[in-house]
């Protein structure tokens, strides 16, 4: 259908030419759409793969700290009971637990946006748009 010869298309009407010319961008659009469709599925495949890597690392570090409470009761057992010991190391896991928790905390709150002075925003802008196309009717 599409023709590059200038006589031919001097021949032809306009409303021929508008339609070849939709018929092209409609093909180029969607050809377009396809090539985005297939960069972001192996945009996703790659994070995909990325994301089973960093759960692997996690399970990996789980298992290391496992091993280092371990290491940690063996090495207190010569100075205290082996019961002692893990109660130690336990109450050592905790508390930095409950230090990360208290930060995490802290950063969830500074990060959180205040909501009620949105909303109250919003409000207002909401009252200034009827006001001023209230005015634009007069």
């Amino acid at each position: 259908m599409a023709t590059h010869d200038p006589v031919e298309a001097r021949e032809r009407s306009l409303g021929e030419l508008v339609k070849e010319l939709a018929g092209q961008t409609s093909t180029l659009v969607r050809q377009e759409i396809q090539l985005a469709q297939a960069e972001v599925t192996e945009k996703g495949k790659l994070a995909g793969k990325g994301a089973g890597m960093l759960a692997g690392a996690g399970v990996a570090a789980l298992l290391g700290l496992g091993a280092l409470t371990a290491l940690l009761i063996i090495a207190l057992d010569g100075a205290v009971a082996l019961w002692l010991a893990a109660l130690i190391v336990t109450v050592l896991w905790l508390a930095v637990a409950g230090a990360l928790a208290m930060t995490g905390k802290k950063a969830l709150q500074s990060a959180t946006p205040p909501v009620p002075q949105t909303v109250e925003t919003v409000k207002e802008d909401i009252q200034w748009a009827k006001t001023q196309t209230g005015s634009a009717k007069r």
